[in-house]
């Protein structure tokens, strides 16, 4: 029975250390740091256990690309992983190289149920620490790279922390002290209280960060990169937030998960129909074709051809078209009026109404 026991157990981390952390991620042993985030941000979304509740395995399967993402994404866990693959992996934990999951995960400071959930991390209602402002910076985008995706990387000088000459006041708080004034007599009074730190003086060091311009993404939405913000000398620094901006386009309008676009047509094409393709953000081709009569302000819907919904990429919005008439310039002659009237068969037309709001007489 024992024997069965370690042979079950040496089969269970076998299985384990061989998980092909490419193969979850669907992506080649030379993919970029970039395509590997692209894939794993496009799996996630298809195969969290919220969208997969009729699959017994979806937790699991979930946890193996999360698992995979967390190695491949980070160059010193990828090289480790690519030489001995997860004993390798899980011997450098062992050795001190591992480090707590969560806090690699979610950018350190600990557990993130604390964030969730209001936990203290253990801190046993110890003051609060205080913190440095929020630095709030505008990410302007193109509307192709928020249709597409897009990683940006950034130059933040920040200040850092460094050790000085000498000691400061620190940590300073209210506290109330009693003293005597005689025989039965006290007074309670508040005062500062500070302790003694050593100095510090802070540096700007150059960070290079990267941000990802998700696909759907609208204006306002947020990337937060914590511990990046400003400084603060007896505490944390603050977080840098960057909001998305978009750029105007010369083609396109945004509203929502719906585009919306011009095009210019002959009085000819108006009248007679036609065929165009409109270039969309990702260079494939809108086909438009029409053989009734076309007026000025008319306007055509193609579904699908919108933005891609930031919840769920596969869906996308509608791509509104408003055709705008070019009519000729020069004069016609008599004959010419005459052919035109006969073709058109269409009389003189003088209808006088008020058109915002009014009723046509």
């Amino acid at each position: 029975m024992k024997n069965s026991f370690i042979f079950f157990l040496i089969l269970a981390v076998e299985v384990f250390c061989s998980r092909d952390f490419y193969g979850i991620l669907g992506v080649g042993r030379k993919a970029s740091t970039n395509e590997i985030k692209k894939a794993y941000r496009r799996m996630a979304k298809e195969m969290h256990p919220d969208k997969n509740r009729d699959d017994p395995n979806a937790n699991e399967k979930f946890q193996d690309l999360s698992a995979a993402y967390e190695t491949l994404s980070d160059p010193d866990r990828r090289k480790i992983y690519d030489r001995g693959g997860e004993e390798a992996l899980a011997k450098d934990d062992r050795n001190g190289g591992g480090g707590d999951p969560f806090s690699s995960f979610f950018g350190g400071g600990g557990s993130p149920f604390g964030d969730f959930f209001g936990f203290d991390g253990g801190n046993g209602g110890e003051r609060e620490i205080p913190k440095g402002a929020n630095i709030v910076i505008d990410l302007w985008v193109s509307l192709e790279e928020l249709y597409l995706g897009n990683f940006v990387e950034l130059t933040h000088n920040k200040p850092v922390a460094k050790p000085a000459k000498g000691t400061r006041k620190c940590n300073c708080r209210q506290e109330m002290v009693t003293r005597s004034l005689g025989p039965g007599r006290f007074q309670m009074t508040q005062q500062q209280v500070c302790d003694d730190c050593p100095n510090i003086k802070f540096v700007n060091e150059e960070h290079h960060l990267e941000v990802e311009v998700e696909p759907g993404m609208m204006d306002g939405m947020q990337h937060k990169f914590v511990s990046e913000g400003e400084p603060h000398m007896d505490g944390e620094p603050g977080d840098l937030i960057l909001e998305i901006r978009t750029y105007p386009h010369k083609k396109f309008e945004r509203r929502g998960d719906d585009l919306y676009t011009n095009v210019t047509i002959s009085l000819v094409d108006a009248l007679r129909g036609f065929e165009m393709d409109i270039e969309h953000l990702d260079g494939h081709k809108v086909h438009v074709s029409r053989e009734k009569v076309t007026w000025p302000g008319a306007r055509i819907r193609k579904k699908g051809e919108g933005m891609p919904n930031y919840e769920n990429n596969n869906l996308f919005g509608t791509l509104y078209i408003t055709f705008d008439i070019e009519f000729p310039k020069g004069e016609l002659d008599s004959a010419d009026k005459e052919r035109i009237a006969e073709i058109l068969k269409q009389g003189t037309i003088n209808s006088v109404y008020n058109g915002i709001g009014g009723t046509k007489s």
